[in-house]
Formats: C-alpha cells, structure tokens, sequence
C-alpha cells in the first residue's frame, strides 16, 4: 500500500516564489510507486487551497497554482489538510513557514512532518538568537552587531562603524533566500541597507564583510546526525542575492568543494555541533564561510532548504550516493520517526 504525502507550498513570506519551485521539484521526484501525494497551496493572505492529488509524475509543463492563479472555489479550512496516517512536507520557506508557526500547528493536528521541529524552526529563523545559540557550543561567527529596535538605527550605525568596519552585509534577522539583504560600503548605505532590511523585520543583523568562498554542507537526522561532505556556491556577482540565486541562475556550484580534506572535516563537524545545539530534526542546510586566510565562520543554519532541481541540498547528497527520491523517503521515515517519540511522550 502506498504512503500518504501532504505537500504544503506557497505562503505568507517574501520568499513564496521560492517555494512554488521547491514544491514543483519534490513532486517530479517522488517516487510514485511508493506515495501517493495530496498537495496544498497557502495563499499569500493564508488561505489553504486544495492544488491536486498525484499518483504519477506531473507532465513537465504542468505547474502548480500561485497567487494569480488558484482557484477560489477551491479555499478551505486549514485543518481540512488532515489526513490518517499521512505524513505533511512543509515545503515553505521564511517567516510563516520554517520559523515554527506550521511546525506548531501540524503538531496541533497530530500530524508527522518532514523538517525541523518548533524549537529548530524558530531558533535559526532568527539569525540573531542563532547566533548566540552557536557562540555558546564553540563554532565561530563572523563578527555581528544586533539591531533589535529599529528606534536605535542612529546609534547602531555608529557602533557599527567603529566595532566592524566597512564594508558590512545587512540582514533582516527572520527571513531568507537572500531577501532584503543589501551590502553596504559607507554610513549613508548602511543607513539605507537598514530602512530596506526593516521592511521585513525590525529586528537586523548587521555582519562584517569577510573575503571569503561560501560553503554550504547539508545535514540529515534526528537524534543520529549525518553529513555531507561541503559543497561551495560559485557566483559571478558581487554577492549572492535572490535574483542571482531563482532569477538569473547566475550561480554554479562545486560538489564537493575544492578544499582540504582536514577544512571540510571541520566544516561538518561544525555542521553537525550546530545542528545538535538547535535540537535540529530532519534536516538542515548549514552555509559556511571559509577566509583566504583559511578561518571558518558558521554564516546560518536553513531549517528547510531550497528543494529546487538546482539547489545545494539535494545535490549534496546525490553527490553522497543518495537520489533526490530515495532522500523524500528518508525525511519521510525520518518524520515518522520523531512524531512517535512525540506522541509517546504525551502519554
């Protein structure tokens, strides 16, 4: 008999057009013979939408509904998604979607899920509390100043200036996909780099600018954390952004990394301390940076990583000898895995 999967993609975040790509490339690599797949698309106002039940691989110029494009007709109550048995893929990514909110409510609803639990979700969608959370096991961060309330931007500028320097990469502190992220070289662009980061949060990190290549290893389990050996994002633009990751797919990738055997067992040993630090479930993406002078700096965890046919995470494991299908199961039994040992503690 084949298992039930619920994917779940779209959205309130900035970073839903993300997800529409994530969702479109698990359903052409499951493995039909093995799921059968219900799928729902979040709106951008919230509303759950009924997108389609898959027995077989879509045709490849078939696309999933969007904000311009779902069917109205087809809105339900959220927790109509619930289905005996099934196991929920929150294929959502940014705020609303890998920050705990879902997590809590499939929890709500007694349903197992792929990915990272309440705690995991929340702590590494705050970049700032994340980077407490690593300094505090020992894996080293690029040097930081925390923007907590958007009131002290003047003084925090300051601060800036004289503790990191310039130039510095300014974040909002609960979001990803490289959005609302703006590098700034002086006083009045990080003054503009903030007011552009505040739009989506007021809470921003603002982190030294360091030389370095970007590294990224990818992280699978539970309470047993395996790793990948590093990859790195080779890029043709000054620093990677949203349009250069989805829109100009001006970005390649080395896999594995052209690095030392001695930094990249570093790298996932870092990986793997900082999983375990967040309580981390399922899986993880963790991004490096690596100096020209060789320093290593954890730059964030992504709890639900980019799941398009040319993202990091896939390809990293592939790489591993695992395929993008046999790596749905795995999560899937991962899940299933974790919602017992929950429900057994409810009892």
């Amino acid at each position: 008999m084949k298992k039930k999967l619920v994917i779940l993609y779209g959205g309130r975040s900035a970073e839903r057009e993300v997800s529409v790509l994530s969702a479109e490339s698990v359903l052409k690599a499951v493995d039909y013979t093995a799921f059968s797949v219900n799928v729902y698309f979040i709106t951008k106002d919230g509303d759950f939408v009924a997108a389609g039940v898959f027995e077989a691989t879509p045709h490849a110029d078939d696309h999933l509904p969007t904000n311009e494009t779902y069917d109205k007709s087809k809105v339900m109550p959220a927790s109509a998604i619930y289905e005996k048995d099934a196991v929920v893929f929150p294929v959502l990514h940014g705020p609303m979607g890998e920050d705990g909110s879902i997590q809590g409510f499939l929890e709500i609803l007694k349903m197992p899920y792929i990915g990272p639990n309440i705690t995991h979700a929340s702590v590494t969608m705050d970049k700032i509390m994340a980077k407490h959370v690593f300094e505090s096991v020992g894996v080293p961060q690029v040097p930081y100043v925390a923007l907590t309330n958007l009131v002290e931007t003047a003084e925090k500028i300051k601060e800036t200036a004289k503790k990191l320097g310039f130039p510095v990469f300014v974040k909002p502190a609960n979001m990803g996909s490289s959005v609302g992220i703006s590098k700034a070289e002086n006083e009045a662009e990080l003054a503009a780099a903030i007011k552009e980061a505040g739009l989506y949060d007021s809470r921003i990190l603002i982190e030294r600018g360091v030389n370095a290549r970007e590294i990224e290893v990818a992280v699978l389990g539970n309470e047993t954390v395996a790793s990948t050996w590093p990859g790195e994002v080779v890029k043709d633009v000054a620093f990677y952004d949203y349009q250069s990751k989805y829109i100009d797919n001006r970005i390649t990738m080395d896999i594995p990394a052209k690095i030392d055997t001695q930094t990249m067992t570093q790298m996932r040993t870092f990986a793997e301390t900082a999983y375990r630090a967040v309580s981390g479930t399922g899986l993880s993406r963790c991004d490096f940076f690596l100096t020209t002078d060789g320093e290593i700096f954890l730059n964030e965890i992504n709890a639900i990583p980019g799941f398009t046919q040319f993202s990091m995470y896939p390809l990293l494991w592939e790489n591993m000898g695992i395929s993008y299908a046999d790596l749905i199961k795995k999560l899937v039994e991962l899940a299933e895995q974790k919602f017992s040992e929950r429900e057994g503690h409810l009892k």
